[in-house]
């Protein structure tokens, strides 16, 4: 119920992006099939981000960036109607945290924007980056870029500021959507993911710390 729960906000949601999806076929998709199946599985999130034998760390963590883009921008989606310009004027994770957006075209400096703005320039960023074959290649053979880890962990270093940000100023609203169990497993997966290889600066993680679930740290 709560996959058809989001489902129907998910088709309310007109400005929501398309799904990146793998083509089938490739060793990506192989990958983000097992993947699924063993988060499906019921096993510990923890051994479920393991890299598996034999298979490549890029493709794993490419998979990965890809699937928690897809994830996080449906978690979101079903916020937009709580977080608006009026409610949240900053792009923040509670009174200590507050993150300008920055990029290489519109936004040379670390500007302030409003979460809705924040969010937008973000999930367009990430979209760009993960749909660009000279960052994240498709076709067999081609290799990954040497930056390929540095792209990932600037992504997913951004993608945890929007659970930051869900999680501290739009708990209510999971919670009245009946969406706490979905958006918590996200979460753990997720955090379990970039602690396992390092992605994400613990710096960036001291927001959600002392989560009332206890984890962290």
């Amino acid at each position: 119920t709560m996959a058809l729960c989001l489902k129907q906000v998910f088709n309310k949601d007109k400005t929501f992006r398309p799904r990146k999806k793998f083509e089938p076929g490739t060793q990506r998709f192989e990958l983000y099939k097992k993947a699924q199946a063993s988060l499906k599985s019921g096993l510990d999130l923890k051994s479920v981000v393991q890299l598996p034998p034999g298979e490549s760390i890029n493709d794993w963590i490419a998979v990965h960036v890809v699937d928690f883009f897809n994830r996080i921008n449906l978690i979101y989606g079903t916020m937009t109607e709580y977080c608006t310009e009026k409610s949240c004027p900053i792009m923040s994770g509670g009174l200590k945290y507050e993150y300008r957006w920055q990029d290489d075209s519109k936004y040379k400096k670390p500007t302030k924007l409003s979460a809705p703005q924040y969010m937008c320039m973000l999930m367009d960023w990430i979209e760009m980056l993960i749909n660009n074959e000279d960052i994240f290649p498709t076709r067999i053979g081609v290799p990954f870029p040497k930056q390929f880890q540095q792209v990932c962990t600037k992504i997913l270093t951004r993608l945890f500021r929007v659970f930051v940000h869900v999680y501290i100023h739009h708990f209510d609203s999971i919670i009245n959507m009946g969406a706490e169990a979905h958006v918590n497993t996200c979460y753990k997966h997720f955090y379990y993911f970039i602690r396992e290889f390092s992605l994400v600066d613990h710096r960036e993680l001291e927001p959600l710390v002392r989560m009332p679930q206890g984890w962290g740290g």
